[in-house]
């Protein structure tokens, strides 16, 4: 894993609401994850699914244009969706009012 993205880790964990971060390859497979095995799984599968569809929903609207963040709010959690080139990063936070 590069330098950049444990640096990016290491800036995610250190804000007080974060639950928990998972970074995915572009298959679909989790590299680093500081959730548990089931939850971390759970994620990735419906991130990945979210991520496809997302990006599609952005190119079907502007073709020059391209998806590059996420952010999703629930009544518990917060979810940031953060691709790149070779992987994509999911941030579980708990919502602050």
């Amino acid at each position: 894993m590069s330098a950049e993205v444990e640096e990016q880790l290491k800036r995610f964990q250190s804000f007080k609401n974060v639950i928990g971060i998972v970074v995915v390859d572009n298959d679909g497979i989790p590299i680093k994850t500081t959730l548990e095995y089931n939850l971390t799984l759970h994620y990735t599968a419906l991130m990945q699914t979210l991520r496809e569809k997302a990006r599609q929903v952005v190119l079907d609207l502007d073709a020059t244009n391209e998806f590059t963040f996420l952010r999703l709010r629930t009544l518990l959690h917060e979810v940031l969706l953060c691709p790149q080139e070779d992987y994509f990063l999911i941030v579980l936070q708990s919502p602050t009012d």
